[in-house]
């Protein structure tokens, strides 16, 4: 029995691999796709891109997982029918139940992975992800350059003389006019500083005018910062619970964590539709597996998603039962009375 498992374990292993590369491949190349729109935003280098994607890569995985593991393990069977492997085991008195056993072990592996996945990386990654897209896009704002037009900074005006090759900008004046006064600034040396995702502005020999109606002020200054001008909205992540589980309820993070935890079990409460899509009587079925394997993720993923309108978080226990026992019922009727 133990050769007949590794047998059917291995075959399962190399059609994973075949259909997980190739569906890997293709979202990945959806995900690029969607880095590559940033870039009219914001400026990224290879390493950059490579350690975005790497920040995705969690999602990436979780959503390609489950769906070939299900089709692997379906055409495993399918396969072993078509060789006549199945009828063999079969005569043999090996009950179907067997089958489902031996698929049993990966598929609790496999949901436990995408539990972890989801509730312990997910939210670390896409936290980073979004940090990393907001502190680019306040990084972009700073991309001054010399010329005849001023630049938006804050609530300031900016003028450039003349940018450096160190990257620091020399003859700069910053013009910002409020209700009652109008200030005027200019400086010899400007130099931009990141402090933790906060952007400044570092003025060094100038001098700043103040005037309104009522007064004029003069300031000689050596160097000048000016703060808090455009400041990085940073998501805070203390643990996965606080992301999950916020203060203040989000219909957004529910939803998420609802679809999440159903798709995590896809694999476990699928074992029963897996048998009855794979194991066929090729002499006397035709076997339109890949049309019932469509049909397979399309309804169990559609009933995950749009029953929470109705349900909320009971959809997850009503779908874990329904689903177990619709399965079932097909099972017993396709399989376990024919085999």
């Amino acid at each position: 029995m133990k050769i007949l498992q590794n047998y059917i374990k291995k075959s399962l292993s190399i059609l994973f691999l075949s259909i997980f590369l190739p569906l890997f491949s293709i979202a990945s190349i959806v995900f690029l796709i969607k880095m590559a729109t940033y870039t009219a935003i914001i400026q990224l280098s290879l390493f950059e891109m490579s350690k975005l994607f790497f920040f995705m890569l969690p999602e990436l995985l979780f959503y390609t997982l489950p769906i070939s593991f299900f089709v692997a393990a379906a055409l495993t069977l399918f396969k072993l029918s078509n060789d006549n492997e199945i009828i063999v085991l079969f005569a043999l008195g090996i009950h179907p139940k067997f089958i489902l056993k031996t698929l049993f072990t990966p598929a609790l592996f496999l949901s436990i992975l995408l539990l972890f996945n989801f509730f312990i990386l997910f939210p670390h990654a896409k936290t980073l992800s979004s940090n990393f897209i907001s502190y680019k896009k306040s990084e972009a704002k700073f991309n001054l350059s010399a010329s005849e037009f001023g630049h938006k900074f804050g609530e300031w005006l900016l003028y450039i003389g003349e940018e450096k090759s160190d990257g620091t900008y020399s003859q700069v004046i910053l013009f910002n006019k409020k209700q009652e006064e109008e200030v005027l600034i200019g400086a010899q040396k400007a130099e931009i500083i990141n402090d933790s995702g906060i952007l400044r502005l570092k003025l060094t020999s100038g001098e700043g005018y103040s005037y309104s109606e009522e007064k004029f002020t003069q300031i000689d200054f050596k160097t000048m910062y000016i703060n808090d001008t455009m400041k990085t909205d940073l998501d805070k992540y203390q643990a996965p619970m606080d992301y999950w589980f916020p203060k203040e309820q989000s219909a957004k993070i529910e939803k998420k964590l609802i679809t999440n935890i159903l798709f995590s079990l896809f694999p476990l409460l699928s074992l029963f539709l897996i048998a009855s899509i794979g194991i066929v009587h090729v002499r006397h079925q035709k076997g339109k597996i890949y049309l019932f394997l469509f049909l397979g993720i399309t309804i169990y993923y559609a009933l995950a998603i749009s029953l929470q309108l109705v349900l909320f978080a009971y959809t997850i226990p009503v779908l874990v039962f329904g689903w177990l026992l619709a399965t079932y019922i097909i099972y017993k009727r396709t399989i376990v009375a024919k085999f």
